[in-house]
């Protein structure tokens, strides 16, 4: 394991929070380059490391950005700590460590992504770049789970207008107009026991501002959408605002689910049993670039890497190296079942 805490030792020293990601791409392709693989930058900041060529391509959709806030590096026995051990330069790290053994049929490709954390803008570059024949997301699950489903978000800013008025008054303030707004969403969340089937609203901020008589109040909400609804129609389930209020859309990503039964999904759970485990499948409150890519290609897949999620974004991020070890050899089973029985896009059953 003393090469595998070196490699993530060098990611994780490399700080790189989203908007400021050259250094951790810097080293992913650094260690890519090391281990094989053909290395490059695109047009956006993307970290890309090759393997092999041709079809079927299978893209490993990691991301080097990290939120905010340095820890500093350690290590005690097998773990490591610091920011994005996690979340997520080990997964990264364990998707090159994973690469099949002989360059055969077919191509790798891992994504170190930029923006991920913010506005996944380098997700959004690949899109239209891309039609891969599977899809990984690099997300922590742990070495012996899989990520088939996330829920779609939407994130909502209303800015409410109105008046100062004297406390005494009769009529509502702006304050409490844009209260009344935000509690007629609030009042859409679902109360399922199964919170992943459920619509989730959280009220994130309520903040006013004054200019002499006039005064505006600003109300974000966050609403997580499950599978089987969309964004329209949350959209179109939303109260109306007064005239002259606004409402503007900060972030929009439709849910995503796979089946257990997708190729990407088999070829991972396949690989947690071959390495002993007893494979779970997660589905998660929260989103990924999965959301995005999967979609708009046409493609299913899942998330997966080494990692417990809830340390994600906390001073506590850290990774054990057993699990990044265990994760590289679930990877480089399912890899390597993909890239051997995938039939490629576009070409008949049976077909190179």
């Amino acid at each position: 394991m003393v090469g595998e805490a070196a490699l993530l030792t060098e990611l994780l020293e490399a700080y790189s929070p989203s908007g400021d990601e050259a250094a951790g791409v810097r080293a992913f392709l650094r260690i890519a380059a090391n281990l094989g693989f053909g290395v490059e930058t695109d047009a956006i900041g993307n970290g890309i490391a090759r393997w092999g060529h041709g079809r079927p391509q299978v893209v490993y959709l990691g991301h080097i950005d990290t939120v905010p806030g340095r820890i500093p590096v350690r290590r005690e026995g097998t773990r490591i700590w610091g920011r994005g051990a996690c979340d997520a330069k080990g997964p990264l790290l364990s998707a090159l460590l994973a690469h099949p053994p002989v360059r055969s049929r077919g191509e790798l490709v891992v994504v170190a992504s930029v923006g991920e954390e913010s506005d996944s803008r380098g997700a959004r570059h690949l899109v239209p770049s891309m039609a891969p024949d599977a899809v990984i997301a690099g997300e922590p699950t742990g070495w012996d789970g899989v990520a088939i489903g996330y829920k779609g978000d939407l994130r909502l800013r209303a800015i409410v207008h109105g008046v100062r008025r004297h406390l005494s008054s009769p009529d509502p303030t702006t304050t409490e107009r844009a209260m009344a707004w935000a509690g007629t969403v609030r009042a859409l969340a679902e109360t399922a026991a199964d919170r992943f089937r459920s619509l989730t609203v959280k009220i994130d901020t309520i903040r006013s501002s004054h200019d002499g008589g006039k005064e505006s109040v600003e109300v974000v909400v966050d609403l997580r959408i499950p599978p089987g609804r969309t964004v329209a129609s949350v959209v179109g389930s939303l109260p109306p605002l007064a005239d002259g209020d606004t409402l503007e859309t900060i972030a929009s990503i439709e849910p995503f689910e796979s089946g257990r039964s997708d190729p990407v999904v088999r070829a991972l759970v396949d690989g947690i049993r071959a390495h002993g485990g007893r494979p779970t499948l997660w589905r998660k409150g929260g989103t990924s670039d999965l959301n995005l890519v999967a979609p708009a290609w046409g493609i299913g897949g899942a998330a997966y890497g080494p990692g417990d999620a809830h340390l994600d974004h906390t001073d506590e991020e850290m990774l054990d190296l057993e699990d990044l070890a265990t994760s590289a050899g679930v990877l480089r089973a399912a890899f390597g079942r993909l890239l051997e029985g995938l039939t490629p896009r576009g070409s008949a059953p049976g077909g190179g």
